[in-house]
């Protein structure tokens, strides 16, 4: 055969058996996160709701290799006087808090990886920084519009990213589990850790019964800005911990912010002791604040519904809704036809990334890896220090103006109540930067195997010239 050498043609054949290989596996050249299909379904056909095992978070935590459908320890049943007896009621005391979490934030704080500034001041409605701008790089507040590119506002374009926010809460709650139940529809819950302990039935309805996402709302739901480092110790840590014990040992992946109040000191600790992402949104709908004076009513929430819901699609809508109350849930119901007949592909928000919600499972029902202490994160900053901005990823600047609305959300019966808030308007953002990333994601494969093609002619060239 053109008188090559036995030598020379084996060469040749096993280049040319390399190329299936590469077609293959077009998983060599990663997707966005955001690039896949959302249908209505209850998880994803790979990955649920938790970190997928090689994320960096799995670091923040000691784990002993269990390999069971739980992390292999004996949790006391949830909802007994043994499992309330191991939380704070009503609110975290920042001094007694467990010692891995104090450390975990002092080795945070030695490596830079917390910015140094003054919690804010409460006002009764939107903090403030006294002579700071919000809006800057070293504050950069989710209350006044700013968007740190670590944090999450935006669905894909033409996803609406189901989500509620405050719960559980009996009746309400159980309304909503109805519905969802009903139309197989798999939502993010960002819980309340006090309403966990207070309405045990109602959290596993939505951990078993639903298999639902569950997330962070933090325990007591205060301006999380205006705390002390310790005392936002507290308000995350008791409520992973209550999830985490609650769940055979899962540990969750989002947290939502309380009024959308978060800055880069908040954020920072979230995600390098904690190993939270932060989730915000981009539509507000008011509904919070039904019933209150001066609030909104059902009929302009549901007016504020339909326009979002019939308009552009890019971005994706991740609307600020609440298993508040009987209200709030009737708004969403009475939205969801709408939802399926303007074309949006259903998703829960924590699968918005094709992974997990959780740091250390696979699934409702796979293996768990346990828990015995939170340790610092020791891998790459994702915060800078100076700035307390994250790592580079797809975002939009941040805005330059504030807004507010008065409002209150209700933590249950025996809790402490949270007070009164504001919630800001979030602007949206394009989803061009997500766009090009996949383009260039398919014309980095298409470039990789014209190398192989070419490769492979230059060697047959070669071959044929020592001939």
């Amino acid at each position: 055969m053109f008188g090559l050498s036995p030598a020379s043609l084996v060469t040749l054949f096993s280049l040319a058996a390399s190329v299936p290989s590469v077609l293959s596996h077009p998983n060599h050249y990663e997707r966005d996160g955001h690039d896949h299909d959302h249908v209505i379904q209850r998880r994803l056909p790979e990955k649920t709701w938790y970190q997928p095992g090689d994320h960096f978070a799995h670091a923040l935590f000691k784990r002993d290799g269990n390999a069971t459908s739980t992390d292999g320890q004996t949790y006391p049943t949830v909802g007994s006087p043994e499992w309330r007896a191991k939380y704070p009621d009503p609110k975290p005391d920042p001094s007694k808090l467990p010692q891995a979490w104090t450390d975990a934030l002092n080795v945070a704080i030695q490596a830079g990886k917390i910015p140094n500034f003054a919690p804010s001041t409460p006002t009764g409605g939107n903090p403030t920084y006294a002579g700071q701008d919000p809006l800057g790089q070293v504050i950069c507040s989710a209350t006044y519009k700013c968007r740190n590119p670590g944090d999450v506002w935006d669905a894909p374009s033409g996803v609406f990213a189901v989500s509620f926010d405050d719960g559980p809460i009996a009746g309400s709650s159980d309304t909503l589990y109805d519905f969802l139940n009903e139309h197989d529809t798999p939502a993010t819950h960002f819980m309340i850790g006090i309403n966990i302990l207070n309405n045990a039935p109602q959290f596993l309805r939505a951990f078993q019964e639903l298999q639902g996402d569950i997330a962070v709302h933090t325990w007591t739901h205060p301006y999380m800005t205006t705390l002390t480092n310790e005392q936002l110790l507290g308000e995350f840590g008791w409520t992973i911990q209550i999830i985490h014990d609650s769940t055979g040992g899962r540990l969750p992946k989002y947290w939502r912010p309380p009024y959308g109040d978060s800055d880069n000191r908040v954020r920072a600790i979230a995600k390098e002791v904690f190993g939270l992402t932060t989730v915000i949104w981009n539509q507000d709908t008011e509904d919070w604040s039904i019933g209150s004076p001066g609030g909104a009513t059902l009929p302009a929430v549901e007016a504020n519904l339909q326009k979002w819901i019939s308009g552009p699609k890019s971005p994706g809508l991740i609307i600020l809704e609440h298993e508040l109350s009987n209200s709030t849930v009737t708004a969403f119901i009475n939205a969801y036809p709408a939802i399926q007949s303007n074309g949006w592909k259903i998703d829960s928000l924590a699968q918005l990334d094709g992974e997990s919600a959780y740091q250390n499972a696979d699934g409702d029902d796979g293996t768990v890896e346990a828990v015995s202490s939170i340790l610092a994160y020791s891998g790459p900053s994702v915060t800078d220090s100076a700035s307390g901005s994250s790592s580079p990823a797809s975002s939009s600047a941040p805005a330059t103006s504030a807004g507010a609305s008065g409002g209150s959300h209700a933590v249950s019966a025996s809790a402490s109540g949270s007070g009164s808030g504001s919630h800001a308007a979030l602007p949206s953002s394009s989803g061009a930067a997500r766009q090009q990333q996949s383009s260039g994601t398919s014309l980095a494969f298409v470039h990789d195997v014209r190398s192989v093609f070419v490769s492979m002619f230059s060697l047959l060239v070669s071959a044929l010239a020592l001939a």
